[in-house]
């Protein structure tokens, strides 16, 4: 590959660096105005102290580094053609990427109250960090953007997702030296290993070292040059270097810094693309190094401030009670000479807008920063096709997460085409029983090729790196650039990406109040290898949290649901897929279990949420004198296998049998969307009759979920206490109180009446407790009356 040099790659007349530099002293008057002034915008008066905001609140630190990058890619878009998307990684940089979009119309475009003129400048100053307006980070308010920088870390991996199937977009990606210190960043790196230069996008990845974060120096900002170079060659890159505090030194560097990557990535993507060259290639990325607060103060109250940690947030503090502070503001302001930035009627000059790119290729304005406009349906074929055929509920075994693979597999295929669907995952994708999905697409893999490897393609569409965080940050930028994706996940390692999943929720609900940000795929999670059937690997493999997690969240975003078997799956799978705008959480096992319903049933159930299992129980259209419970494909069988002793032991006594597939039907109406009303739950749960629910994870979750429920005092729940081992699989529900023999125990002990008159099934549940504590410390494995166990009632 021929080698470019940047330095002679770009030649500038004086006037297309007046241009550029208009534009990016704009964009600083702008970002430094939104954090500071109420009213005033173009400094038409001398500065008084009710101009000033009471309350200054933002990130002035990284804002002049950020707007030279938005200058400079407005400059390569328009004169390239260039279709591009920027992931702002620090996202506190707020006043910036507002201030950019401002410049370029698309602000005003996308809130005409806010027009791009002295009345509307007042409004955006006026509106930044104050109640009933933005906040200061980017945010889904902010156009153009795919990614809220308030949490650090996930800035390159959101980039990578949203470059995947997207050929023609370059995808911009600045990383802050402070969230380059994260753990979901290092890993991030290695995200190029996975990019297909035929069929994807290109990343840039600037990483903008300003020196400093909040308080103290950035590690990568204070090791030697030589040092990071190596650092970022081993993760794969070529660094271009961009340091300075001379604008116009600065500005000649940065243009021949973008062209010379752009260059290279061009010549890249036709080697691969024209002439079929597989070889892992180097991408460029751009090492920006300016001053922390760069043409803020440079010293205030006699401490340096340009340049250092002081710049970080709001450099001048105490300006409305401070005459100093003011003065040394209207100064600051006045720098940036906005009376030859704007006219005097507040509209930007032509100077300022020369650089700026026109309609949707403006950065603001880009469809693949709002990707509902650009989502199409998935192809699913019938359900009918995958279906396990089910004559009798409790005959038959199947993998439910092998049943799906297969729904998956031809979902791979007929996406091959259009490309828009993707299946990430930890390393697990086979060992979660989805391995079908390999005979249509293998996994993508730049790297080196052995003999020995299985499923490794150049362009495969599977996902695998064992990074939690890096999977979840791929497969949001690709959901939110309007493609399609599942999370497929061991349950108790889906933790890891608690915070991350905080912050798309939170985007999520903030998007739902927005009518010009169109409605994504939602973002599917399959948490498998469960608690329940992580009898193997023991303790440390065993954790049902993450849907305590989810369900703290904003109950129109957040869905879990629990199939008891596989069409349930493939019936949930199916509805997840196909919508929008949710975090769907759906936990099923992957071992073989019994299949309880045929595919109209599992249907018909799934809608429902939640439901009686006539076939199941034996209160024969009566009042019930017991309700058995179940959420989970284990909680099910045991609760199956107790109804079962019952109508062996106890064949007068009235059961029903409930099962609950979607967990947040439990809740009231009033707080979540698919809430059940006090008369429906009552119907179904009875008011008076104790009801026993086995409960796939940690039991004083349904507690909550019901607690306002006029029979909650009825309410008794077995589930996941933390007591796990290595050890068989029924033991792990003896070990948890779980198993079918305590929830008989527990019918007995509850049921008015039942203690005394049903004392001899009591204590034979006892003792087959006893019993199974002995048998599997003798031959280990589960006693022959659980094992071999069918439905036959």
């Amino acid at each position: 590959m021929p080698k470019v040099e940047h330095q002679d790659a770009t030649v500038f007349s004086d006037d297309e660096l007046r241009m550029l530099d208009a534009h990016w002293r704009a964009a600083n008057y702008l970002a430094a105005g939104q954090i500071y002034l109420m009213s005033n915008p173009l400094l038409t008066e001398p500065l008084r102290p009710e101009h000033i905001k009471p309350r200054l609140l933002g990130h002035w630190g990284t804002s002049p580094g950020l707007n030279l990058v938005y200058t400079h890619l407005n400059r390569v878009i328009k004169a390239r053609g260039l279709d591009a998307l920027c992931v702002w990684g620090p996202g506190h940089g707020g006043p910036s990427i507002l201030a950019n979009s401002w410049l370029e119309g698309s602000y005003s475009e996308t809130y005409p109250d806010v027009s791009r003129d002295g009345e509307g400048m007042a409004r955006l100053f006026r509106q930044f960090s104050f109640p009933g307006g933005v906040p200061s980070h980017v945010a889904p308010e902010t156009p153009g953007s795919i990614h809220e920088g308030g949490e650090l870390g996930y800035s390159l991996a959101h980039a990578y997702g949203a470059a995947l199937d997207n050929p023609n977009l370059l995808v911009a990606c600045v990383i802050g030296d402070g969230a380059a210190e994260t753990g979901p960043l290092a890993a991030a790196w290695h995200s190029n290993k996975f990019l297909d230069p035929t069929h994807d996008g290109a990343v840039l990845p600037i990483l903008h070292l300003n020196g400093y974060k909040i308080a103290n120096p950035t590690v990568l900002s204070r090791i030697p040059e030589a040092e990071l170079d190596e650092l970022l060659r081993g993760y794969g890159h070529e660094p271009v270097h961009v340091t300075g505090d001379d604008p116009v030194k600065v500005h000649r560097a940065m243009a021949a810094a973008m062209d010379d990557a752009l260059v290279r990535i061009a010549v890249m993507q036709q080697t691969a693309r024209e002439d079929g060259v597989t070889e892992r290639v180097h991408w460029p990325m751009i090492v920006l190094r300016t001053p922390k607060g760069w043409t803020g103060p440079a010293e205030v109250d006699g401490v340096p401030v340009e340049g250092t940690w002081r710049a970080h947030q709001v450099p001048l503090a105490g300006v409305r009670e401070n005459p100093e502070h003011l003065r040394q503001l209207e100064t600051w302001l006045r720098s940036y000479k906005p009376q030859e930035l704007f006219a005097a009627d507040g509209r930007p000059v032509a100077d300022v807008l020369a650089c700026i790119p026109e309609g949707a290729k403006r950065l603001g304005a880009t469809p693949h920063a709002n990707g509902g406009l650009l989502v199409r349906d998935l192809p699913l074929a019938p359900l009918d096709e995958f279906a396990v055929p089910v004559d009798k509920p409790g005959m038959t075994l199947h993998e439910p997460t092998r049943v799906l693979g297969d729904l998956l597999a031809r979902l791979m295929k007929d996406t091959g085409g259009r490309r828009d669907f993707r299946l990430v995952g930890p390393d697990e994708t086979a060992s979660n029983r989805l391995e079908a999905v390999f005979d249509v697409s293998g996994k993508a893999w730049q790297a080196e090729h052995l003999p020995v490897d299985e499923h490794l393609e150049h362009h495969g569409r599977v996902m695998e790196i064992l990074s939690e965080h890096t999977c979840q940050g791929w497969l949001e930028g690709y959901l939110l650039t309007g493609r399609h994706g599942l999370f497929s996940c061991y349950e108790a390692f889906v933790h890891i990406v608690d915070s991350m999943v905080n912050q798309h929720i939170k985007w999520l609900r903030t998007s739902r109040e927005l009518a010009w940000r169109a409605p994504i795929a939602s973002l599917n999670y399959l948490l498998t290898s469960h608690v329940w059937r992580q009898d193997h690997n023991g303790f440390s493999h065993q954790d049902p949290g993450f849907i305590d997690h989810v369900l703290n969240k904003s109950p129109e975003v957040v869905r879990v649901y629990l199939p008891p078997d596989a069409n349930t799956l493939l019936s949930v799978a199916d509805h997840a897929l196909r919508s929008r705008d949710y975090v769907n959480v759906i936990v099923a096992g992957k071992q073989p279990s019994f299949d309880w319903l045929s595919m109209d049933q599992a249907r018909a159930h799934c809608a429902r949420g939640a439901g009686i299992w006539e076939w199941a129980g034996t209160e024969n259209g009566g009042e019930p004198d017991v309700v058995l419970a179940c959420a989970g494909d284990v909680p099910t069988l045991e609760i199956l296998a107790a109804s079962d002793l019952l109508r062996r032991h106890l064949p007068d006594l009235a059961v029903r049998v409930v099962n609950v597939v979607d967990l947040a039907r439990l809740l009231p109406r009033e707080e979540h969307p698919h809430g059940m009303g006090d008369f429906e739950y009552d119907g179904l749960f009875t008011a008076a009759k104790p009801v026993i629910f086995a409960y796939h994870g940690y039991p004083w979750l349904i507690h909550r979920l019901a607690y306002r429920r006029t029979g909650h005092h009825n309410l008794h729940v077995r589930g996941y206490k933390e007591s796990g081992t290595t050890t068989t699989p029924f033991d792990m529900v003896v070990r948890n109180d779980m198993d079918r023999y305590r929830l008989v125990m527990d019918v007995i002990d509850r049921v008015p009446g039942l203690g005394v008159r049903a004392a001899d099934v009591r204590q034979r549940m006892a003792d087959a407790r006893t019993r199974h504590h002995a048998w599997i410390r003798e031959h280990g494995t589960d006693l022959p009356e659980v094992a071999d166990w069918t439905w036959n009632a």
